[in-house]
């Protein structure tokens, strides 16, 4: 008796190694204790849980389960490098050359969260004493609802050619962002509009960070989806529900504000994909450090700007998509047109 339970146990004992041999080895079949006790236990364990979320998921590209292996950066995302696919190959737009899809490759960086807001931008020239060009020139162009008939009447040389609906008017700035007589008060989240490419540029300078390139922009909309239309998917609606601050009604004449916003939102008021990222379609244009024109050497050369505005409709502006992009002259600022930062992991 004694014997065969002793045999028993040796093979059980025997098997058991064996298993342990057999396992595939990434670094995630080593024992651990319930409970770490030392920070390089804590780190192997995390390491671990890695290894077994790339198993488990090896198309998924975010690594929100990094915990402690990359630092944190209050309001800004980790989006991880690789080969990723950006542009689509049917594009809406022929002429903003969103076409052909084409393979880039990224190193690991960081992204807004969230758009800058008047409230962070206010921080920014209280520090510096910034005037922003749209100060400087005296003057930005205003959606033509933010004007009244009159207003409208009077200004009417003043549209922009092939677009009448945008106005040239004077005493318009990121201060005063809706006409003359606003201000930021009560929309202090709401995304900073009126700013040029430069002014851009200089709030990021100055809070140690830089514009994205259109491929990182894309990469971190795409939110490690490839050839879907938006950050979560293809449908504009899931479940019904308003994912992004656009155009509702007839353009350019009625907007019923069905997702809740006739103008701007707030910075932080739809999520859109895994990365974390709010309002990387709709709500503003945003500016990125690319030229539109590789190589253009000229005073005021486009730059391009991606994610489309609260101004977009699919009849006229289908441009709230990941693929989609566009161009302002550099020196060029409007009341939907504003920014995100960037920054080097």
């Amino acid at each position: 008796m004694w014997k065969l339970l002793s045999a028993t146990l040796t093979l059980l004992l025997l098997l058991a190694l064996l298993s342990g041999f057999a396992a595939s080895d990434c670094g995630c079949n080593k024992l651990r204790e319930t409970k770490t006790n030392t920070k390089e236990e804590q780190l192997d364990s995390e390491q671990d849980q890695v290894c077994q979320q790339n198993a488990r998921n090896k198309n998924t590209h975010y690594r929100d389960y990094y915990a402690e292996l990359e630092p944190e950066i209050e309001g800004m995302s980790l989006i991880p490098g690789g080969s990723y696919h950006i542009g689509t190959d049917e594009p809406h737009f022929q002429a903003d050359r969103e076409s052909p899809e084409r393979l880039v490759k990224l190193k690991d960086f960081y992204m807004d969260k969230y758009e800058v807001s008047n409230a962070k931008f206010a921080e920014f020239v209280e520090a510096t004493k910034y005037n922003t060009e749209a100060e400087r020139f005296g003057d930005s162009f205003l959606f033509r609802t933010l004007l009244t008939k009159e207003q409208r009447a009077q200004l009417e040389d003043f549209r922009v050619a092939g677009a009448p609906w945008w106005y040239k008017v004077s005493g318009v700035s990121w201060r005063n962002p809706n006409g003359p007589d606003s201000s930021i008060k009560g929309i202090e989240q709401h995304p900073v509009v009126h700013v040029s490419w430069h002014d851009a540029v200089a709030y990021c300078t100055w809070a140690g960070k830089r514009l994205p390139s259109e491929a990182e922009w894309e990469v971190a909309c795409r939110g490690g989806k490839r050839g879907k239309l938006y950050p979560w998917g293809n449908k504009l609606m899931p479940k019904e529900q308003h994912w992004t601050n656009i155009w509702q009604g007839e353009f350019p004449d009625s907007n019923s504000a069905a997702d809740g916003y006739e103008f701007t939102c707030p910075v932080d008021t739809f999520r859109q994909n895994i990365y974390d990222l709010y309002n990387i379609v709709g709500n503003v244009w945003e500016w990125t450090a690319d030229l539109w024109q590789e190589g253009d050497t000229s005073p005021n050369p486009n730059r391009v700007k991606k994610g489309g505005s609260y101004l977009c409709h699919q009849s006229y502006c289908f441009r709230y998509r990941c693929a989609a992009r566009s161009q302002n002259t550099d020196d060029s600022s409007a009341g939907n047109l504003g920014f995100r930062c960037a920054k080097d992991a």
